[in-house]
């Protein structure tokens, strides 16, 4: 089969395409021909820094050696296609769900790190979901509490996990306000959110307003600018540490305060990683089939496009996901950028 494969650490350069075998499942594994994959900051990131491939690695118990973990695809009709133990999935099912090497004709997933695929979404919506839409779903709702009414503010609404923060925010019942820069104003506010705030020509912390909830995929203000934009008994949540630019220093410089001082002040204060959650896949999935929440999908790559689409997440501001078609393994596709309403769109691409 193809797969994306690196030898080294580096850049999106290092990606190559590859003919590997085939993976074999475990007792609780199935393989997946996988249809779509999508890129997050985490892929990059990976490449680059060694301490957060040992972070990853540590906390799964399984080397990474290939990029790639959001996952749609159909599972295998082979005959070792799904492993022995496996109760919850049948050949010919369709699922979404997390693996590692998803940049691959085929991977292995556990059982638990899947869900099945609602009928009415596209594998490229699917993929979208797993890091992303867990982060927002897991940071909204388990941690900022939110509920009908709350004023939610997130700082980084267009990108991956930002345009489903928003989605996720709204179908809460919740008032809110997303940050962007220029050129997304108008999509974000097509997804839903109340208000706009365009980052290059006002500051949320200095507007005079106040919010229940802060959302933070960005990263780029102080603790003490985001206390001042909370209401008393605020919520401060930073999602991840991907937008920190995988940097320790900027990781401390964040964490310190919080841990410090955050005990001594009414608002909370929380930085949190999403974890993977068959349940939560599963909640978002029906969220996406009762068209609550529509994935925003602004390229897609060919496999053998992977480091231009791991290079293009990582040098520009995409707006929403950046998905790859496993089974497109040639050159050619045509991406074009986002405009107008996500609605309606399966995804913003002409191939």
């Amino acid at each position: 089969m193809k797969a994306i494969v690196y030898h080294n650490s580096g850049s999106g350069d290092v990606l190559k395409l590859e003919e590997i075998e085939k993976p074999v499942p475990e007792d609780d594994e199935v393989l997946i021909k996988v249809r779509a994959a999508s890129v997050n900051p985490l892929d990059y990131h990976l490449l680059r820094h060694a301490f957060i491939r040992r972070i990853m690695s540590a906390r799964s118990k399984v080397k990474i050696a290939r990029p790639g973990r959001d996952v749609a695809g159909v599972i295998s009709r082979g005959v070792e296609a799904v492993g022995r133990n496996v109760t919850q999935f049948k050949p010919g099912d369709e699922v979404f769900g997390a693996c590692a090497g998803a940049f691959a004709e085929y991977a292995c997933a556990r059982e638990s790190a899947l869900a099945m695929k609602p009928t009415n979404v596209s594998f490229e919506q699917a993929a979208s979901v797993p890091v992303a839409g867990l982060t927002a779903l897991q940071g909204l709702r388990d941690k900022g509490q939110i509920q009908p009414g709350l004023k939610v503010l997130i700082n980084g609404a267009a990108g991956g996990v930002g345009t489903f923060a928003v989605q996720i925010a709204k179908a809460f019942g919740a008032e809110v306000t997303g940050v962007c820069g220029t050129r997304n104003v108008e999509m974000v506010r097509s997804i839903g959110a109340d208000t706009v705030i365009d980052y290059a020509r006002e500051d949320f912390t200095s507007n005079g307003q106040h919010y229940d909830v802060i959302f933070d995929l960005v990263a780029n203000h102080s603790f003490s600018e985001h206390k001042r934009a909370l209401t008393p008994k605020g919520i401060y949540i930073g999602a991840g540490i991907m937008g920190l630019g995988g940097s320790m220093i900027r990781l401390l410089s964040r964490w310190i305060p919080e841990l410090v001082v955050s005990p001594f002040v009414s608002q909370k204060f929380i930085s949190f990683v999403a974890k993977l959650n068959q349940k939560d896949l599963t909640a978002i999935g029906a969220l996406m089939a009762e068209g609550k929440v529509t994935p925003v999908i602004e390229r897609r790559y060919s496999l053998s496009e992977a480091a231009e689409a791991v290079r293009y997440l990582e040098e520009r501001h995409a707006r929403g996901k950046v998905i790859i078609d496993c089974q497109l393994a040639c050159s050619g596709s045509q991406s074009v950028p986002y405009s107008g309403s996500v609605g309606s769109c399966v995804s913003i691409v002409v191939l």
